[in-house]
């Protein structure tokens, strides 16, 4: 495999380079002093940004864009290979890496890496640490899946040994790292249109555990069903969190404010004999596991308690969790992308702590494989909200071939005597918001595709 070396900079070219992960990579090679071009299908906020900061970036995929002085081509997982450029590479024997080996290599330039792991909640957790170690002060480099206010986009170059990036377990790519402190947030069945079932995706998360060398750490969730099989018989220390086993992280006198946004004592070692309060800014019980994997990361890394609690009350949350955007006639509406159930329903659970008369969920589901294979966990959690509203599927990198619909989802959500409504176009269900939201209703869109142009819509 191709070595990116940081002392030894080359002409690098990405393939699909306006994605919010690729883009922030070419960010970080540049500022390395490579030299960065790329290529996307479409203009976008992410490839003005990058025209702007000085990388050449081409409109349009075609095989002259594959110049004889590139040294090394990064593709996105949505290239395939009758991709004019993918073959351009391949004719011209230009060395290649995937967007996930790319990150995997960076890693190996930095001395404290941190990877962030889970079936949820690793953009949220990626943030928290970030902002400890902003609050820190000791100039991080950041890899975001999701836009940080504070740092004005999803990546942040910084000159310390401090790397903070997520680890996606689809495909396997957070195989690809080299993880100095590895965090397991939770594992549950997702990702089934590629991973076979739920013992295959606990042996991939065992696969990246076991890449944490001795003298790292593994932070990983108790409440992981036999979490001790994923982390038994590693050579590095093993930490771990909870909201509610024992576990080396915990919180106790949690309390809540009226958004929803918990404060609690966290206990933990490395607190040098007392116990820290943190507040969060944020709302639900699962940002209070969330902000207990960050701080454990942070421990390790030297970090003080009381950088952590700032850290952590600065905190407002990323672009698309929980994210407020408005109101209008007197109804309040709110972003996240949660696509999966145990997200919609932790999701529902901390909206119920905010000021509200009715919970309204206008939910896109995301890709046929998905809706099919945890069809009845959807109907479940989305009945946490008072009316369920369905738009359709988001089909993202799958055809509609399995039969399934949004109008499946509906039926089975009726069957446990819950109001749901479907609408073909977002201008019906932003019509019907229209006509039938009243003051003090809580509206919130939902899913990992474009659904939150409702929200946009509805306050233009």
């Amino acid at each position: 495999m191709y070595q990116i070396d940081f002392n030894h900079p080359v002409s690098v070219f990405f393939v699909g380079i306006g994605g919010i992960s690729m883009s922030g990579l070419a960010q970080i090679l540049a500022s390395e002093g490579f030299t960065v071009s790329g290529s996307d299908r479409s203009e976008s906020a992410a490839t003005r940004e990058l025209q702007a900061s000085g990388i050449r970036v081409m409109i349009g995929q075609r095989a002259e864009n594959i110049t004889d002085d590139i040294d090394l081509a990064v593709f996105t997982a949505a290239i395939h290979p009758d991709n004019p450029e993918y073959i351009a590479v391949h004719e011209k024997g230009i060395p290649s890496l995937s967007r996930a080996e790319l990150l995997g290599q960076l890693m190996k330039n930095y001395r404290l890496p941190v990877a962030v792991s889970g079936t949820h909640g690793k953009t949220t957790t990626t943030s928290m640490l970030s902002e400890i170690l902003l609050a820190a002060n000791v100039d991080p480099t950041l890899s975001i899946g999701g836009n940080l206010p504070d740092i004005g986009g999803n990546v942040r170059i910084g000159s310390s040994g401090y790397f903070v990036a997520e680890a996606c377990e689809y495909t396997n790519s957070f195989l690809h790292m080299f993880p100095g402190i590895g965090v397991i947030l939770n594992i549950e069945e997702d990702h089934l249109d590629f991973f076979k079932d739920l013992a295959d995706i606990r042996h991939s998360f065992r696969s990246f555990a076991e890449l944490i060398p001795a003298e790292g750490a593994l932070v990983i969730n108790a409440e992981i069903d036999n979490w001790q099989e994923i982390a038994g018989n590693l050579p590095c220390k093993v930490l771990t969190f909870s909201t509610q086993e024992e576990a080396d992280y915990y919180p106790s006198d949690i309390t809540f404010d009226e958004w929803g946004h918990p404060s609690f004592t966290l206990h933990g070692p490395a607190s040098g004999g007392e116990d820290t309060r943190i507040s969060l800014h944020v709302p639900g019980m699962h940002n209070v596991s969330n902000a207990l994997a960050a701080v454990a990361a942070a421990d390790r890394l030297g970090i003080s308690r009381a950088h952590s609690a700032a850290g952590l009350a600065s905190f407002t949350g990323t672009d698309r969790r929980f994210q407020y955007k408005g109101v209008k006639n007197g109804f309040t509406i709110i972003d996240d992308y949660a696509h999966h159930p145990t997200e919609i329903e932790a999701t529902l659970r901390a909206a119920k702590a905010c000021p509200h008369d009715r919970i309204i969920c206008v939910f896109q589901p995301h890709t046929y494989s998905r809706t099919k294979s945890l069809l009845p966990g959807f109907a479940q959690a989305l009945s946490h909200a008072d009316l369920v509203i369905l738009a359709d599927i988001y089909a993202a990198r799958e055809t509609d071939t399995l039969g399934v619909s949004s109008q499946t989802l509906q039926e089975e959500i009726k069957k446990l005597g819950h109001e749901c409504l479907y609408f073909p176009t977002f201008g019906e269900i932003e019509k019907f918001l229209l006509a039938n939201c009243r003051k003090n209703d809580l509206v919130i869109t939902m899913g990992a595709g474009n659904v939150d142009e409702i929200g946009k819509n509805l306050l233009s």
